[in-house]
């Protein structure tokens, strides 16, 4: 058995849990966010066996899409006038982070 831990952007989630149900896997959804954009991602815990473990990653892939995003950027100071502002960043967002492990003992209570 193998768990999967896939982190996605929470834009993607629904379709994401959508995409893995229709396709017979049962997932447990926990609400996270990211370190960098304090963005909201939503991990999917996904049990499996190692023969699905493929399968479950290219539905994950097939749902979760990168697109761009502005944000802040620190503002910069200058000598004369104090306060520059500053031209807000484009970073890339979404995809997914997937992780698997190997699982000793799986069992549904």
């Amino acid at each position: 058995m193998k768990l999967i831990f896939a982190v996605v952007n929470g834009d993607d989630s629904a379709a994401v849990s959508k995409a893995l149900a229709k396709n017979g896997f049962r997932a447990t959804k926990l609400a996270s966010s990211g370190s960098f954009l304090s963005s909201g991602n939503t991990t999917f815990l996904i049990c499996v066996e190692e023969s699905e473990v493929d399968t479950v990653i290219n539905v994950v892939q097939q749902k979760c899409h990168h697109r761009k995003q502005f944000v802040p950027s620190t503002p910069a100071y200058g000598p004369a006038t104090g306060q520059i502002p500053s031209m807000p960043l484009e970073v890339p967002v979404g995809g997914a982070t997937v992780f698997v492990t190997n699982i000793e003992r799986f069992e549904k209570l």
